[in-house]
């Protein structure tokens, strides 16, 4: 009788204790959810905010986008490099110009396969479409691109440190991501 008790007690012990370390996994789950949900509208917005520079041809505001030491790694096409941030955004510095100056209209858009980070960190990674054309809309063209950026979180502000575009996409994979 005394094993049987001891047995039931053993037994009783290790299902309290599996019942709260799953309460404890519930309401640590619930917990990152509500972090993860919050770092995912902070981001919705740097990345909102990222197009509407493209859209407004707004190079202070983009560039603003990214910490001054990012680097931005471009794998696609026959020129694969890695260069520092500035010198990517002078190169793109006339074509926020042109938009600005209303020759030529830009958009961009982002859509993600996986998001990963905290309160102060995240890798976000998916495809973004960039179109641009001639201010009427003649010489469209279309540019998918598979990309990954790494973030950082400074004085409650979201910025690039990594861009890296790492191939061309094709529409039917942009479309395939939902938005």
């Amino acid at each position: 009788m005394k094993k049987i008790l001891l047995l039931f007690a053993i037994v009783f012990f290790i299902s309290f204790t599996s019942v709260k370390e799953t309460n404890n996994d519930i309401a640590k789950s619930k917990t990152e959810t509500i972090i993860d949900s919050s770092r995912l509208e902070e981001l919705d917005k740097y990345w909102n905010n990222l197009a509407k520079t493209v859209v407004e041809g707004d190079f202070d505001g983009y560039s603003e986008g990214y910490h001054r030491d990012a680097v931005i790694i471009f794998a696609s096409g026959k020129n694969k490099t890695s260069l520092p941030i500035e010198k990517a955004l002078a190169g793109w510095k006339q074509g926020f110009a042109d938009t600005k100056n209303g020759k030529n209209k830009s958009h961009v858009e982002f859509r993600f396969s996986q998001r990963i980070g905290d309160d102060t960190t995240a890798h976000e990674t998916g495809i973004f479409l960039y179109v641009t054309s001639d201010i009427d809309g003649r010489n469209k063209k279309e540019y998918p691109t598979h990309f990954e950026m790494l973030l950082v979180k400074k004085n409650g502000k979201w910025l690039g440190v990594m861009e890296y575009q790492k191939a061309t996409a094709t529409l039917k994979e942009w479309n395939a991501l939902k938005k």
